[in-house]
């Protein structure tokens, strides 16, 4: 992994703030993660359990079928985590699971953007139980609400969170929104190279353009610890989070020279449209880091 700064600058909508101090509180709120065992789920739940929160972590009863995931829950409570049995396509053990806690953070996949729905089944258990304080819903990545512009297959994930937003809002349900653009495990370490390897090229590599594009690349362990400590801060109550590093904005040719100065190799480029990348996808399945494509 390139070593970016990892120096976190808070945005909350259009206000910038420079330095984020988080307000300790004298009880901290119960969290509960749903999709806790998933790529950025668990690293919630990891945070939330380092920040001092008591910790819920929902799971389906088939997940005793799957070794690795046993083994995290298992992890988990070892750290202090509550395990607690429960499914969407159960609604009452997700009205009893959400009656536990004061903050719900969803972290399902949005890889398949069908899954995103699922969590209209979440927001109405949210308000029959009517004690959260605190929903983050299912996002992390581009904020839907400025990807009108995206095009298909892209555009379907971007549009359901924006339902799910709706649908959040018309229930009065108290939210936050985290936006951290591309996360640095699926865009840094292949160069942003959209060939579903998350392992830098070491002879060739294609650029977007002429790769002079800005973009924000975020730490997955920086994303769980910031959207943390948003649950408890008035701040962010009702407001989108932006996290965006200032040494993290650069643009693929400097991601590419920063590589090239690690292994002493220039590498051989080439150049790639964008209508000439939007044709080569055109009908495909989207890859995870693939997903921020517009």
């Amino acid at each position: 992994m390139l070593n970016l700064v990892w120096d976190i600058e808070y945005k909350v909508q259009l206000l910038q703030i420079s330095t984020f101090k988080h307000t300790t509180m004298a009880v901290k709120s119960k969290v509960l993660v749903i999709g806790g065992t998933g790529y950025i789920g668990k690293r919630f739940v990891k945070a939330s359990l380092a920040q001092g929160h008591i910790t819920y972590v929902l799971h389906r009863p088939e997940i005793g079928f799957n070794i690795d995931k046993v083994q995290m829950l298992i992890d988990f409570k070892q750290q202090g985590a509550h395990l607690i049995e429960g499914s969407f396509s159960d609604y009452q053990s997700l009205v009893h699971a959400v009656k536990q806690v004061d903050v719900v953070l969803c972290a399902i996949s949005g890889t398949d953007s069908n899954n995103l729905l699922l969590q209209l089944k979440l927001i109405d258990a949210i308000k029959e139980a009517g004690n959260i304080k605190r929903f983050l819903p299912s996002e992390f990545g581009m904020d839907p609400s400025r990807m009108g512009h995206a095009l298909e297959p892209g555009r379907d994930a971007f549009d359901k969170k924006m339902l799910v937003r709706k649908a959040v809002e018309d229930a009065g349900i108290p939210f936050t929104y985290v936006s951290a653009n591309c996360f640095a495990g699926y865009f840094v370490g292949n160069l942003s190279q959209l060939t579903g390897s998350f392992i830098p090229p070491r002879d060739k590599v294609c650029l977007y353009g002429d790769g002079s594009v800005k973009e924000i690349y975020v730490d997955e362990e920086d994303v769980a610890t910031y959207t943390i400590k948003t649950v408890d801060d008035s701040r962010t109550r009702n407001k989108t989070v932006y996290l965006r590093p200032p040494g993290n904005i650069i643009s693929q040719k400097e991601l590419v020279c920063m590589w090239e100065k690690l292994i002493g190799k220039e590498l051989e480029k080439s150049s790639i449209s964008p209508e000439e990348l939007l044709a080569t996808m055109k009908g495909k399945i989207l890859q995870p880091n693939q997903a921020c494509v517009d």
